[in-house]
C-alpha cells in the first residue's frame, strides 16, 4: 500500500515501527492492522507501548528492557516493513532485524543520519531502503497523496477502523508551550494547536 511510503505493506506481512506510540506510530499501527498485518511497536517507557498495544500492537517492544533485533529475529524471523524516525544505530540495526527482501522507510532522524555502515547485508538480504518527506514534494505529487488519502484512508476513520490519536491541544497563541510539549517526548499521538478560538 502506498500509504506506507511505497513499501506496499501487505496483508499477512510482518510491520514493526519505532515510536509506536508517536503521532506517525500511531497512525501506522492502525492502518497495518486495518491491512492485516501484524504489526510489532517499539516504543517506551511502559505507559507509551500500552498506548501501542490499545491500538492493536500486537507485540510492543520497550527499547530500554528489550533488544527489537533479537526479538524480530527470533519470534517473527525478522520483519517485512520497517518504519524509522530514530536513525542513528537504528538504521543499523533495522538492516539485522529485516527478512529478506524487506523495506526500510526513514521518516525522520532523531538520533542522527550520518553513520558508518556495512552495506553488504542489504545487497545479500536483498534490502530496500527508502526515505521519504513531505517537505521536497512538488504540489502535483502533495496533491496525489492527498487524493490517495481521501480514497483509501479518510473512509477507514468514517467507518472506525480508524482513530485520531490527540494528545493535548493548544490554543493557537500556545504555540510555544505546545513545541515545549512536544520536545519533552511525554505525549502519544499528535499534538493539536487550535486556530478557531484565536481569530
Amino acid at each position: 500500500s502506498n500509504v506506507f511510503m511505497g513499501a506496499k505493506l501487505s496483508r499477512g506481512e510482518v510491520f514493526l515501527v519505532h515510536g509506536g506510540a508517536g503521532g506517525l506510530g500511531t497512525t501506522s499501527i492502525q492502518l497495518a492492522k486495518a491491512i492485516g498485518a501484524t504489526v510489532v511497536a517499539v516504543d517506551s517507557p511502559a505507559a507509551r507501548c500500552k498506548v501501542c498495544s490499545e491500538l492493536g500492537a500486537d507485540l510492543t517492544v520497550d527499547f530500554r528492557e528489550q533488544d527489537f533485533v533479537e526479538i524480530m529475529r527470533g519470534e517473527y524471523k525478522g520483519a517485512d516493513v520497517i518504519l524509522d524516525i530514530i536513525g542513528g544505530e537504528n538504521i543499523a540495526r533495522n538492516i539485522k532485524a529485516s527478512k529478506p527482501d524487506g523495506r526500510i522507510v526513514q521518516l525522520a532522524f532523531n538520533k542522527g543520519s550520518k553513520v558508518e555502515i556495512d552495506l553488504m547485508p542489504v545487497m545479500l538480504k536483498r534490502l530496500t531502503y527508502t526515505g521519504s518527506t513531505l517537505r521536497s514534494r512538488t504540489p502535483d505529487n502533495k496533491a496525489e497523496i492527498r487524493d490517495s488519502l481521501a480514497l483509501n484512508v479518510w473512509p477507514m476513520f468514517e467507518e472506525g477502523k480508524l482513530k485520531p490519536v490527540v494528545s493535548k491541544t493548544f490554543r493557537l497563541a500556545e504555540a510555544a508551550a505546545a513545541h515545549a510539549f512536544m520536545e519533552s517526548a511525554r505525549h502519544s499521538g499528535k499534538i493539536m494547536l487550535e486556530v478557531c478560538g484565536d481569530l
